[in-house]
């Protein structure tokens, strides 16, 4: 399965975590997964970035089977998972934001005559991602809706997933944190999952963001009274939607490269060059529909199907949220036009087609793997 490259996949662990994202997007709309799992697919802002947002729960388990979940749904660029974590060390501030370098899962061990031995697993941030994750935190743009009195950093570092909540610096596990781990820079119950997850899914690239409300430390209680979690959440949702942003815009997703089943995609920029009295006959970036060279394009063997195939993307188009209802409405109509006067036996059925046809590609010129596909059957059916 190819890569999603316009979606950004976004997790949160609870339900402040989510409305803080949520409250980043508009043209929100329902995807059902059919084992009951809920997303909402919608875009950040007026930009071309779509992103699914989803409600995993708590602790690494829960988010690994549902961010598993999500990249088998939607296939996406990229996964985030965004929410609020504790800060272990001074100098990260209430409210600054962590964007992990590393994950570890750091209950893993051996518990042996001499004491409980770490045994470390670790997931590095692609590099490619940590690079776009240090640009957008140079630009200072992400953080221009917030309080001018707000103005986070951003710190860079690895962060510790476990399966408890951390909230004192003396206990156990607090001085096995700071005796295996003592470069983590925050703490909290998910990352490990969903690196995992994106791991077992061809590498695909994980980012995990939080925002710091608590200090780990047995100051919980007060600063959840202050309201932290949730301004540190939206602290996180602003870094991780700039994020997002900018790894489509820049991100491997656009710019062609692997599938996702590991083969190789075409780049959508394409150069051929010519010498002597060499010519070129043919230039093109993605093809639907079937092609031949040398001659004349031959239309597809079955125009019908070609519609269907046409109408099950159109449907998908409406799932994902690049379509309103009102327009997937009208799109189905014409579409059901142009299938009515297949085949194109008559001129007025022919006619009739290439009406619909337009009419349809008005309606979805703005979804640009619809368009393509319409170009396709348009550019057949002009040659019968």
């Amino acid at each position: 399965m190819s890569t999603n490259s316009g979606l950004v996949v976004i997790l949160t662990a609870m339900n402040l975590e989510y409305a803080a994202v949520r409250d980043q997007l508009t043209d929100l709309s329902v995807r059902r997964h059919p084992a009951g799992t809920r997303f909402e697919v919608g875009r950040i802002g007026q930009s071309n970035c779509r992103v699914a947002l989803g409600l995993v729960g708590k602790g690494n388990h829960p988010a690994a089977v549902l961010a598993e979940r999500a990249m088998a749904e939607f296939s996406p660029a990229a996964v985030l998972f965004v929410g609020v974590a504790g800060g272990l060390w001074s100098n990260i501030r209430l409210g600054d934001v962590v964007v992990a370098s590393k994950i570890y899962a750091y209950h893993g061990g051996t518990s042996e005559d001499d004491g409980l031995k770490a045994r470390p697993k670790a997931w590095e941030i692609p590099h490619e991602a940590d690079q776009i994750a240090h640009q957008v935190e140079r630009s200072t743009a992400w953080c221009r809706g917030l309080p001018a009195d707000a103005a986070p950093r951003v710190h860079f570092g690895p962060i510790a997933a476990g399966e408890v909540v951390q909230d004192s610096g003396i206990s156990e596990q607090a001085r096995w944190i700071r005796q295996h781990y003592n470069d983590a820079v925050a703490i909290e119950m998910e990352a490990a999952g969903v690196a995992q997850a994106g791991h077992l899914n061809r590498a695909l690239p994980v980012v995990v963001v939080r925002g710091i409300s608590d200090h780990a430390d047995g100051s919980k209680a007060a600063t959840d009274g202050q309201n932290w979690q949730p301004k540190a959440a939206r602290h996180a949702a602003a870094f991780a939607t700039a994020l997002a942003q900018e790894l489509i815009i820049d991100g491997p997703a656009s710019r062609g490269g692997a599938d996702r089943d590991g083969s190789l995609t075409m780049p959508m920029s394409n150069h051929n060059t010519a010498s002597g009295n060499a010519q070129v006959g043919m230039q093109a970036g993605q093809i639907y529909g079937n092609v031949s060279i040398g001659g004349r394009v031959e239309q597809p063997i079955d125009l019908a199907a070609s519609i269907a195939s046409l109408r099950t993307h159109l449907k998908q188009a409406h799932l994902d949220g690049q379509l309103d209802e009102d327009t997937y409405a009208a799109a189905e109509s014409e579409l059901e036009a142009a299938t009515k006067c297949v085949p194109a036996s008559t001129p007025e059925t022919k006619s009739g087609l290439m009406v619909a046809l337009k009419r349809l590609r008005g309606l979805v010129a703005d979804v640009s793997e619809l368009a393509a596909r319409l170009a396709a059957i348009i550019a057949v059916v002009r040659g019968m």
